[in-house]
């Protein structure tokens, strides 16, 4: 929603309905991630995509019949591999795409979401999406953490266990579907639910006020992240030499990081880049850093020589073979980098390997598919185009 808020909701304050299609699940090698959005608006024109263009011709017809009459749509699309390059999905990938109404009426929530959005503070939106009784389709619930649930998906038992799931899965910064039986039966199926999570964008914390924490910083903004950069020399650490930075802080490393983790602004999304390789720096940092109960990434700058000689001062601190296990070092995958850029896309890429998986490992030197392979629930019937 987030890259076609702007269009939806000007046509929502306007009072004219809108048709978005939303992906809600992807299996195999679909292109586009849960969440991604794409808006048939009153003009007829099509904003957004759902699958980088394979089926975005289907999704924009049955956008139409939606809009027209009020009914929504969840609908399967893809092919086989055999028939990839023939029709559909090019990737051989499956997707389910929700399609809705949007208007004030059938989707009053809306503003105050956009508002939420605006100002990074998290919600999620709760829509089921499948049920036995097609009159459950789209009812709708909004959660925002500490405060009583908005809607409801028809009783109790229902919204008090999509809540208890759906705020793990906002805390963890996800979207996807979650399935339960017709009452909200845990273990149970027939209804499928969509969890559209919106928190605030994932923290990189770049320590070290150096040439290479510039590039990191651009990198790591392209790739959505919140950027801060820190280091205690306060005349390398400034806003005019980090212009992509979020936030530029004059402070030692490893208080900074304890005080940031003290404070509950550290969670298992924040990826932690260590470029100081200066062991006054990066050791009592790294001792913070790999004792953190929740971090997606902890990386370290350095040669051979000072990741050796870095190791070997932390377990004379008492760090474990398992905590130290947790450390990326030297930083980033190799790339055969050079320049700070280089270096920097080097990270990144790390970054996420480490986030879904992936082994580094060259595209045209493996077989099988490109993404990880998951598994595709029975249910509906796949449309190929």
């Amino acid at each position: 929603m987030r890259e076609v808020l702007e269009p939806l909701v000007r046509w929502w304050r306007a009072g004219e309905p809108v048709g978005m299609g939303t992906v809600v699940a992807t299996f195999r090698s679909a292109p586009r991630p849960p969440g991604a959005s794409m808006l048939v608006g009153p003009d007829g024109s099509a904003v957004g995509s759902v699958s980088g263009g394979c089926v975005e011709g289907a999704v924009y017809e049955l956008a139409q019949e939606v809009v027209a009459d009020g009914r929504p749509r969840l609908h399967r699309y893809g092919v086989s591999d055999d028939t990839a390059f023939e029709v559909g999905l090019t990737c051989g990938g499956i997707l389910d795409v929700y399609v809705e109404r949007v208007d004030p009426t059938t989707f009053p929530e809306l503003g105050a979401i956009a508002e939420d959005l605006e100002n990074d503070r998290p919600v999620a939106v709760v829509t089921v999406v499948d049920h036995p009784d097609a009159a459950m389709v789209g009812r709708r619930m909004v959660l925002r953490p500490g405060e009583q649930a908005v809607g409801s998906l028809g009783s109790e038992r229902v919204d008090a266990a999509v809540c208890d799931d759906a705020f793990g899965m906002l805390a963890a910064g996800h979207s996807g579907v979650l399935t339960y039986g017709p009452e909200g039966e845990r273990r149970g199926e027939g209804m499928r639910v969509f969890v559209w999570g919106f928190a605030p964008p994932p923290r990189m914390i770049v320590f070290g006020a150096i040439d290479f924490a510039a590039a990191v910083s651009r990198l790591g903004g392209f790739l959505g992240y919140n950027v801060t950069v820190c280091d205690a020399r306060p005349v390398f650490a400034t806003a005019s030499r980090f212009p992509s930075a979020d936030e530029v802080v004059v402070e030692w490393p490893h208080r900074y990081l304890q005080a940031e983790a003290e404070a509950g602004r550290i969670d298992g999304r924040t990826v932690l880049c260590v470029l100081t390789h200066d062991p006054k720096f990066d050791v009592p940092l790294l001792e913070v850093a790999l004792r953190l109960p929740e971090v997606a990434y902890v990386g370290a700058m350095g040669s051979r020589r000072t990741h050796d000689d870095r190791m070997a001062r932390l377990r004379e601190a008492g760090l474990t073979d398992a905590e130290l296990a947790r450390l990326s070092s030297p930083i980033g995958l190799d790339l055969g980098a050079r320049t700070p850029e280089e270096t920097a896309v080097s990270i990144a890429a790390e970054i996420v390997a480490t986030r879904w998986g992936g082994s580094g490992e060259r595209l045209a030197a493996r077989d099988g598919r490109i993404h990880h392979e998951v598994e595709v629930p029975a249910g509906l019937p796949v449309e190929s185009l």
